[in-house]
């Protein structure tokens, strides 16, 4: 059997193993000053005035959606191409997740479509950065101030990402990043909430502690015990362990997007002539950081479909994933909000021709020309 090439994969070199053991060697594991010291780095490299560290990318969108009080039957626009951690950020809170699609050649949100679906119930956008690709933050931000409602961005795909020379995580009120394995930089676990807003920054950081008033630390310094719980809150905290981690993996960051970017270069290229398959467009003030690099089926045009090259890629070795299944398609939201198809066509429609290729910084050139080498062979095949 062959060789898998994953899609994606961490990269961790000896750098990042001294500064984990260097925290490890420390009297803080957690609620320490790792943890400081990494959100800082992480405000200072997107240009936001604060960055709140949490457990993992689902935490941080729960983080914001307590910070920006979504409550029972708020209702938020979220896009359906994402991972379900989007939308159920707002069903935690008891807000109701209102699906807006999304446009056929980038599957970022159609800012008209969300226009469509804003109602006097409606309180907040998440904007999904698809593949590492931001969103027309432009015409999302006029939206969210001519109705009076918050502006999100899931920018758990696109650290690193520029939207007009602005980078992702300066350009919404609260912007949301995930430091999983497969993600630009990793902390095991981890995720992070960037904002300019002061009060929405005390809130998450709360929030992550149990909506206690004070943490461990603090009290440590203080030489005191007492603390109060005054919201329900959860533990969300990240380790100053994960924090080392980060810490050094975000200084590697600018080469590694640099790695990805020649990568999907690669593809392009090399895809430009094969009638089989596209990749999605990049829009010409986006600066992409391809945490996905995606590409549609053309079934109609070729005899082959999604599925069979996907199997097709899978027998040659490479490590295809599809990224994803709307989320108002899965269970859960037809059972929960009486979702079903036809509500978002763009998306579903995409679903069935998407395919995600081996991307990461890691990944040899020997590995992405067999890449294209099992893709052209699978499509020439057909």
């Amino acid at each position: 059997m062959k060789k898998l090439i994953p899609y994606a994969r961490q990269t961790v070199d000896e750098q990042d193993i001294e500064a984990v053991i260097k925290v490890l060697r420390s009297d803080w594991l957690t609620t320490g000053p790792t943890v400081d010291v990494f959100e800082e780095a992480v405000a200072t490299f997107v240009e936001a005035r604060y960055a709140v560290a949490v457990s993992s990318g689902t935490a941080a969108l729960h983080a914001a959606m307590y910070a920006i009080e979504i409550s029972q039957g708020d209702e938020v626009i979220v896009p359906p191409m994402t991972f379900a951690a989007t939308a159920n950020a707002v069903v935690f809170q008891g807000g109701v997740p209102v699906f807006a699609d999304v446009t056929s050649d980038t599957l970022l949100i159609d800012p008209e479509k969300v226009r469509e679906k804003i109602s006097p119930r409606t309180k907040a956008i998440v904007a999904v950065d698809y593949a590492g690709q931001p969103c027309d933050y432009a015409v999302l931000r006029k939206i969210a101030d001519e109705n009076g409602i918050v502006l999100v961005a899931d920018a758990c795909h696109a650290l690193g990402a520029k939207y007009k020379d602005c980078r992702a995580g300066s350009l919404a009120d609260l912007s949301v990043f995930s430091f999983h394995p497969v993600k630009h930089i990793t902390t095991g676990e981890g995720g992070m909430v960037t904002t300019d807003n002061n009060r929405y920054a005390k809130r998450m950081r709360r929030f992550r502690n149990h909506c206690i008033d004070t943490d461990h630390r603090q009290r440590a310094e203080k030489g005191g015990w007492f603390y109060q719980m005054v919201d329900l809150g959860y533990n969300y905290r990240i380790s100053d362990i994960q924090c080392a981690l980060g810490i050094s993996q975000l200084k590697k960051l600018p080469e590694w997007i640099k790695r990805r970017r020649k990568i999907a270069e690669h593809y392009t290229d090399a895809f430009s002539s094969c009638r089989a398959v596209e990749p999605l467009a990049v829009l010409p003030d986006r600066f992409h950081a391809y945490h996905l690099y995606v590409i549609r089926v053309k079934s109609e045009k070729e005899q082959i479909t999604r599925d069979e090259l996907f199997t097709a890629l899978r027998s040659g070795g490479v490590g295809a994933n599809v990224h994803y299944i709307p989320v108002h398609l899965h269970p859960f939201y037809r059972e929960t909000f009486k979702t079903a198809e036809g509500l978002c066509p763009v998306s579903e429609a995409a679903y069935r021709q998407i395919i995600s290729l081996p991307i990461y910084s890691g990944l040899n050139d020997a590995d992405v020309d067999i890449v294209i080498h099992e893709l052209l062979c699978a499509t020439d095949k057909a």
